[in-house]
């Protein structure tokens, strides 16, 4: 049951997933499929995984939703937050490129580059819902490329839940003009590319330059 809890923090299953089926497991783990079958039982219990009959096993958004429930609500009634939010942004996001360029596997490489060709092709095409919406998974594959159980929780948990004000905010720089759109895209791809090329540093200086960017537009359009 511990093995299958890190799978969850660790990100191996995200929300949504479906769990690989109860012999594949009981190998994975070395242990009967009773044991495989009472340990899902025990985090279907606590809201973790979630039976459906002739589907599966799935993982649920429980660890996502478990902390910061009003903030959504907040930032809209209280738009001064998303000052506090890009701060807040910089340092877990910065630190996120960071450990990412030192640790993404060749999948997460993988699954980064997917996203930010999928970036470009939404940038070229002007589809601004579209590029949001790549933006935001790519910013997600960098927290999981991290591969720190906090770091990928306070992302998932926090930000997953003001998704929707950043994806405006990046959206409201996107629209005031080809100029500051353009910049976003390469701000992307400095991200992109020091991760895949295990730049440390050089990732975390540009998540950095990222941020304070929209934050700079924020401040301007104060």
């Amino acid at each position: 049951m511990r093995q299958m809890e890190t799978s969850l923090l660790d990100g191996t299953w995200p929300p949504g997933s479906r769990l690989p089926a109860e012999r594949a497991l009981a190998e994975q783990y070395d242990v009967s499929r009773n044991t495989v079958r009472e340990a899902i039982q025990r985090l279907a219990a606590r809201g973790l995984l979630q039976s459906r009959r002739g589907a599966g096993v799935f993982a649920t958004d429980q660890l996502r939703a478990g902390i910061a429930s009003p903030w959504g609500q907040l930032v809209a009634d209280h738009p001064v937050l998303r000052d506090d939010i890009l701060e807040f942004r910089r340092v877990l996001e910065g630190a996120t490129a960071y450990f990412a360029a030192m640790r993404a596997t060749q999948a997460d490489i993988k699954r980064i580059r997917s996203l930010m060709r999928e970036l470009e092709r939404s940038h070229a095409c002007d589809d601004h819902d579209s590029e949001a919406t790549a933006d935001a998974q790519l910013h997600d594959a960098i927290a999981l490329a991290s591969h720190n159980t906090m770091f990928l929780h306070l992302h998932t948990s926090v930000l997953g839940m003001l998704r929707e004000h950043i994806t405006i905010s990046g959206t409201d720089v996107r629209l005031q003009g080809p100029a500051e759109s353009g910049q976003l895209l390469i701000q992307h791809r400095a991200v992109a590319d020091a991760i895949c090329s295990r730049r440390p540093e050089e990732a975390r200086t540009a998540m950095h330059t990222h941020i304070d960017f929209v934050r700079s537009i924020r401040e301007r359009q104060s």
